[in-house]
């Protein structure tokens, strides 16, 4: 089985190697192909108006001068041409992809990308807490990674569906357990936008999030992290709302 493992922290990024770690339990033919420099929040951004720039670090692996989905087209229609992966992995990213991050998040676009490709495809992210941001401990998402993806790839990964994999910030003995899980809400009041002044006193601003709990869904990958449980999320590129659909098509028959 040939692995290809991106990111959106980089291709310098811990995350990156742990990625990598879990690939190589599963396979022998791994190859690292990730973005130059931290792409984190860029979506499924592709670079269009820029070219890309490659650089081999070393063998199978490689830096984009790009975003994770550029990483993933290198990767499939340049790099592995003559032979394309059999899974993608993206991540494992520094902190959770949950809830409304999956739409901003480039580690989750990475696995995007590689099912638009026709790729099984999967996220992984690893939460941290106030103690552990500056260097969160991949330990949960390695110890876990390699059962939760050989399941995966046993049951089968429809087309056109992907999987949002988010290990909680525990030591792994601690993990209570694996939670399939919908897509959750975070309360929207605590987004807010940080005003500060510069050293000539010019504003400038930084979007912001207050740190207050809130209570989360049961069901939800939320309410499984916050449970001290892996969240297994399956999602749809097919965004369309087949109810809405519907009724939209019976409001423009009148």
């Amino acid at each position: 089985m040939r692995i290809l493992v991106t990111n959106d922290d980089g291709i310098h990024a811990p995350g990156l190697d742990a990625c990598a770690r879990i690939a190589r339990a599963l396979s022998d033919d791994v190859w690292v192909v990730a973005p130059e420099f931290d792409q984190s929040g860029v979506s499924h951004s592709l670079s269009l108006s820029d070219p890309l720039r490659l650089r081999q670090v070393e063998e199978r692996r490689f830096a984009v001068k790009g975003t994770p989905t550029d990483c993933v087209i290198m990767a499939v229609r340049h790099i592995l041409k003559d032979g394309k992966p059999d899974l993608v992995l993206s991540g494992v990213n520094r902190g959770q992809n949950v809830a409304e991050d999956v739409g901003y998040s480039g580690t989750v676009a990475g696995a995007m990308e590689g099912t638009v490709l026709g790729i099984p495809s999967i996220a992984l992210s690893q939460a941290y807490g106030f103690e552990t941001k500056q260097a969160p401990p991949y330990d949960a998402a390695e110890h876990w990674g390699p059962k939760v993806i050989r399941t995966l790839l046993e049951e089968g990964i429809p087309d056109g569906i992907l999987v949002n994999v988010n290990f909680p910030n525990r030591p792994p003995e601690e993990v209570s357990g694996i939670a399939v899980t919908a897509q959750g809400r975070r309360n929207q009041d605590l987004l807010r936008i940080d005003q500060r002044a510069d050293g000539r006193g010019n504003p400038y601003y930084w979007i912001a999030f207050e740190k207050r709990i809130f209570e989360t869904v049961n069901g939800s990958d939320l309410h499984a992290l916050d449970q001290g449980c892996i969240s297994v999320t399956p999602l749809r590129l097919d965004m369309t709302d087949e109810p809405m659909m519907t009724k939209l098509a019976q409001v423009f028959r009148r």
